[in-house]
């Protein structure tokens, strides 16, 4: 990979753009959005900053060719036809990890197996010896995509997926994912410099996301990925992402602004609590109860209000006409003079019974759920009183009862 390469960037639906002016700034070249993704051209050291530094992508791919693939033979001899010895030798443990789209076939599984067999028939063919299968760890981590009668085979240079920051060692039911909370802050223009409020915080992955921005901090300072093992190509990018992550480590900067979760549940709280210790980031984010239907004073410097409500009637009994009663209370209530607001909403109901007419809108996908992220400006008002302190460091702190973890001395894991 010293010349630049064709690569290609997974991301969640609707979240396509976003990525790719993400990767222009990280030094991507030749940029070219797809569906579910952004293709590219970078060198090896592009691309490991790109591993490094990317908040959206899910996976970093380097294709290896798309096949026309016809029942289980097919897919044998697909498979086989790849060079695989020039990726993979003996010492090398792999794994296949398979999806399917429109497909004779209708088990991944199945699909995974007759790759894994061509790989490994190849290798022993071409080497004498075959290289063994670590579906938990391994060095090579193969991905194949068939999609009607085409075989699409990639390698991706991360391994597990780039969402998996490491943070999240108390997840709360249908959390989001890093990557789309990541997104939603670059829809909504976060830079780090404003205060923000998600004042239904959940396990706490928007406010950590705001945290990692605000800190300047790569959000795979703390992983390892699986092109530092692959065979040829690891000890070369073992050296590159020393240096960047070194480089990113001299750079980060000390945040002054106020972040503030709010939630109602104390069993959340406790996760996010949890969470945001994992991502060391105890001294940046404040946590609290409280209730976003009621929501305390807010001050006047003004900022980012950004959540993801509940999607369905998990509040209680009322069903549709409970959520909506909801959601005009919450319209009601977060709507705070100088502060901007945005929600992800997986409810169709929600843009009407919030009863505010958005100024930007865009369709996303949180997993298989259609959303749609609402834009608001902020309401009257603004930063008026310059006596008004930002929020967390007023001289009239903000009624809220800061939460900490149950037991404070435990180690972080």
């Amino acid at each position: 990979m010293a010349e630049r390469i064709a690569l290609f960037a997974t991301a969640a639906r609707g979240t396509e753009d976003l990525l790719a002016d993400e990767l222009k700034e990280l030094g991507a070249r030749r940029i070219r959005q797809d569906r579910g993704g952004v293709r590219f051209m970078a060198t090896l050291d592009e691309a490991l900053m790109v591993c490094l530094w990317s908040r959206i992508a899910m996976r970093v791919l380097y294709p290896l060719g798309a096949f026309e693939a016809h029942g289980a033979e097919g897919l044998y001899e697909a498979a086989a036809s790849i060079p695989w010895e020039e990726h993979l030798d003996p010492d090398t443990t792999f794994a296949v990890d398979a999806t399917l789209k429109d497909s004779e076939h209708t088990h991944s599984g199945f699909v995974a197996l007759k790759v894994k067999d061509a790989i490994v028939d190849r290798i022993r063919d071409a080497v004498g010896a075959r290289p063994d299968v670590n579906t938990r760890d391994p060095d090579v981590r193969v991905v194949a995509h068939l999609s009607r009668d085409t075989l699409s085979l990639s390698l991706d240079l991360c391994g597990e997926p780039l969402h998996r920051r490491g943070y999240r060692v108390r997840p709360t039911p249908a959390p989001l994912k890093e990557t789309l909370a990541a997104a939603l802050l670059r829809a909504a223009s976060y830079t780090g410099e404003e205060a923000l409020v998600d004042p239904m915080c959940g396990s706490g992955t928007l406010l950590i996301e705001a945290g990692l921005i605000a800190r300047k901090r790569a959000p795979g300072i703390n992983r390892d990925f699986a092109v530092e093992r692959w065979p040829g190509l690891g000890t070369r990018a073992r050296e590159l992402l020393a240096d960047l992550r070194a480089d990113a480590r001299r750079n980060e900067r000390k945040v002054t602004v106020p972040l503030l979760g709010l939630d109602k549940d104390p069993e959340a709280l406790e996760a996010a609590s949890r969470n945001v210790r994992a991502a060391k980031l105890s001294e940046e984010i404040q946590l609290a109860e409280g209730d976003a239907t009621k929501l305390p004073p807010l001050p006047a410097s003004g900022g980012l209000l950004i959540t993801n409500p509940p999607y369905g009637d998990r509040l209680g009994s009322g069903g549709q006409k409970g959520m909506k009663s909801f959601y005009f209370k919450l319209g009601e209530s977060l709507r705070v003079p100088g502060w901007r607001i945005w929600v992800l909403s997986g409810n169709p109901a929600f843009e009407s019974a919030f009863h505010a007419r958005p100024s930007a809108r865009r369709e996303m996908w949180n997993g298989p759920i259609a959303c749609t992220l609402l834009g608001y400006r902020p309401s009257g008002g603004g930063a008026e009183d310059d006596s008004e302190a930002p929020l967390g460091v007023s001289k009239e702190p903000l009624d809220v009862a800061p939460v900490r973890p149950q037991h404070e001395d435990e180690e972080d894991r």
